[in-house]
């Protein structure tokens, strides 16, 4: 016989466990030390997960750490906002990593920004070397 309960809370379980892993981003190199070290996990809100905005990127502010699309870079970069500025009417954003000696390469437009780093008072919320398994599997 069919326990439909039983079910019913697999589906409830796999749904939660989707829902958190949307909200946790491997950091992948030394850019943000010591804010992060590689193979720490990160904890995200997304400008946009399935319709819902938990977070606009129009309020990013400098000194955030935001998830973006580089045109630079194959994969997502978490980066701290170091300076909005308006470009023929685009507010753009000069993003740099707390390690690097410069700026990203490029500016950064706000539909490129797609996370941001969830705070504790000033601390971001991080898993710390846990990612490692992530990284090693995807061969980075």
């Amino acid at each position: 016989m069919v326990d439909y309960k039983e079910i019913a809370s697999y589906i409830i379980i796999l749904a939660v466990v989707l829902i958190v892993a949307q909200h946790l981003n491997v950091v992948v190199s030394g850019s943000m030390e010591p804010v992060f070290y590689r193979g720490d996990i990160v904890v995200v809100e997304k400008s946009d997960l399935l319709g819902l905005h938990e977070f606009d990127p129009k309020d990013v502010k400098v000194g955030d750490i935001v998830v973006y699309n580089a045109a630079w870079f194959n994969q997502p970069v978490i980066h701290r906002v170091i300076n909005i500025v308006e470009i023929n009417g685009t507010t753009m954003y000069e993003i740099k990593g707390d390690h690097n000696n410069r700026s990203d390469p490029y500016y950064v437009k706000t539909e490129q920004i797609k996370d941001r780093v969830v705070t504790w008072g000033d601390d971001p919320i991080k898993i710390p070397y846990i990612g490692n398994l992530s990284l090693w599997l995807r061969g980075l």
